[in-house]
């Protein structure tokens, strides 16, 4: 029967989806993007196509993000968003069955979220679905080897959430998520922008900043970048020069937020943990990690090595698509983490 199976690992991320196939690898990678004309109710573009019409369309066309901060913020767009990613990577026919998915989320999300992302899965024609911790696929998909005792740290930074835990014996031993991730950048920049210079910019603008010339530790030579934007007072529109000195003091904020987050869960492990740690050192996934001197700031902060995985932005993906090998030993509907984790406290 495997040769018909199309089980599908999905990455349902607050900036982008990434859905692995089964045998094949990561065939899509979009946007989390959709782009609807009100007057029809009717779908024009997913992904890059809506993402690029962000703050750019007409009255009778919205382009909306239907995820913010990890978990469903529109349960019909993220439905119809999926339904038409599923359709790029499913071939159904009368002998393939609907697939099986394995979507991760965030581990701070509640039963109620979870329930969302399982029932948007189904309505969006998957037969069966199974949830993953998001730091748990992350480590999967960086290659690091939890099965043991021994204890990793994993800090996934992705748009809406940063998750931080504690990985031993294939499971999480301490955890917390904040959102305070790629998005707090975006908002931290336009927001800066606004108030020192008078000139607005949109969130394409304000993310293109952050992956230029954004850092939060200090780069061997300064780099500068043209900004266009629209000036506050005049409604006109106002090109300004930006550097990287003046956009990693607006940065430094929202990445010492994540730093603190690293150390109270460092805290809250036992010092067997710890010492794993420290020896096998902290691995960073996840776009928001790519940011200049993250993993600088977080090995300064915590006295431990911080790497950067292979391919970050992926990791979950990849942890995802690995975990389809045991989907048949996984447990179907929420994993109910909130109450695990009131258990454990």
């Amino acid at each position: 029967m495997k040769f018909f199976s199309n089980d599908l690992g999905v990455d349902l991320g607050t900036a982008n989806v990434l859905i692995y196939v089964d045998g094949q690898g990561v065939a899509v990678r979009e946007p989390s993007v959709v782009a609807l004309d009100k007057n029809t109710a009717k779908i024009l573009e997913v992904g890059a196509a809506a993402r690029n019409m962000l703050g750019r369309t007409p009255g009778n066309v919205v382009a909306m993000r239907p995820l913010k901060g990890g978990v469903i913020s529109d349960h019909e767009m993220t439905v119809r968003m999926l339904q038409e990613l599923f359709r790029e990577v499913s071939k159904s026919n009368l002998f393939t069955p609907k697939p099986r998915v394995i979507i991760c989320v965030p581990s701070g999300v509640t039963e109620v979220e979870e329930r969302t992302v399982i029932n948007a899965a189904i309505e969006a024609g998957a037969r069966r679905v199974y949830l993953i911790e998001e730091p748990l696929a992350a480590a999967l998909g960086a290659g690091l080897d939890i099965s043991g005792p021994n204890g990793h740290m994993i800090v996934d930074i992705g748009s809406g959430t940063t998750d931080v835990a504690v990985l031993s014996l294939n499971g999480v031993a301490a955890s917390s998520s904040i959102k305070v991730a790629g998005d707090s950048f975006d908002e931290a920049i336009g927001r800066h922008v606004r108030r020192r210079h008078g000139v607005v910019i949109g969130q394409t603008m304000a993310e293109d900043i952050k992956i230029k010339i954004g850092c939060v530790h200090d780069r061997p030579e300064e780099v500068t970048m043209n900004v266009k934007g629209r000036d506050v007072k005049s409604g006109m529109p106002k090109e300004l020069v930006l550097s990287s000195g003046e956009i990693a003091e607006v940065l430094r904020r929202p990445a010492r937020q994540i730093a603190d987050e690293v150390l109270s869960v460092l805290e809250n492990s036992s010092p067997e943990l710890v010492s794993d740690i420290s020896e096998n050192g902290i691995t960073l996934t996840g776009g928001g990690s790519q940011l200049w001197g993250m993993d600088k700031l977080l090995t300064e902060r915590t006295g431990i090595l911080c790497t950067l995985a292979d391919d970050p932005s992926s990791c979950v993906a990849y942890g995802c698509g690995k975990s389809l090998a045991w989907i048949n030993k996984m447990s179907e509907g929420p994993i109910n983490i909130a109450r695990k984790r009131a258990m454990r406290g």
